[in-house]
């Protein structure tokens, strides 16, 4: 009877290690794949920042030798409605005095695929963005400044190109392999996807494409 006894409490003793062993197991393994996919996703996104940095350094060369991605960008420097007096010469600096050349408001646009440089750029600089992106992340800004040009010549500007609004994408099951590791039902939003940060890359413009009959 005593013996009967010892050997069912060892079996029994014997099934709680299993099941502890089992229980101890699936959180090392959860643990384990958690580190593994978090690697891989952070990976990715770390890859995607540094080509990202250097696409838009491509986009900008290519945007400032471009004609404009943007309509309502002025060909060249022209003469305020009230110039300085006397009137300045043409081929005289626009900074070389206050209303020398008109004010020029800065333009910006989303990239449009109907755009010539718009779709030149994007064509180039796509299989390094993140995916999920389009070409209308891609944002043009032209900004005046009066130290660039002269009066009659080309106008030029400082050209910005930036990636903005793109969602970055997580390929792994973040969310629900901590909260397997955890025991808990609280790690779902490491599920989500993720802003990516913004980058732009501004240059003064060298002719915008102008006088190129090609």
């Amino acid at each position: 009877m005593i013996k009967r006894l010892a050997i069912h409490r060892l079996k029994q003793f014997s099934l709680e290690e299993s099941a502890a062993s089992l229980i101890e197991l699936a959180i090392v393994i959860a643990l384990f794949l958690l580190i593994l996919f978090g690697l891989i996703d952070y990976g990715r996104f770390a890859f995607h920042f540094v080509t990202t940095e250097r696409a838009m350094h491509v986009a900008a060369r290519i945007a400032v030798v471009r004609p404009p991605a943007c309509t309502g960008v002025p060909d060249t420097n022209e003469r305020p409605a009230v110039p300085s007096t006397p009137a300045p010469q043409y081929g005289t600096n626009c900074n070389a005095a206050a209303n020398v050349c008109k004010v020029v408001a800065d333009v910006a646009c989303d990239g449009n695929a109907a755009n010539a440089t718009a779709a030149e750029i994007w064509n180039v600089v796509e299989p390094t963005l993140p995916g999920g992106s389009t070409i209308a992340n891609l944002r043009f800004r032209y900004t005046s400044d009066t130290d660039l040009g002269f009066l009659g010549g080309p106008y030029v500007p400082i050209v910005t190109v930036e990636l903005q609004n793109v969602v970055f994408q997580f390929v792994t099951p973040l969310g629900a392999l901590a909260a397997l590791a955890t025991g808990t039902s609280g790690g779902n939003n490491l599920n989500a996807d993720i802003q990516f940060p913004s980058m732009s890359v501004s240059l003064p413009a060298e002719d915008l494409n102008q006088g190129n009959n090609g």
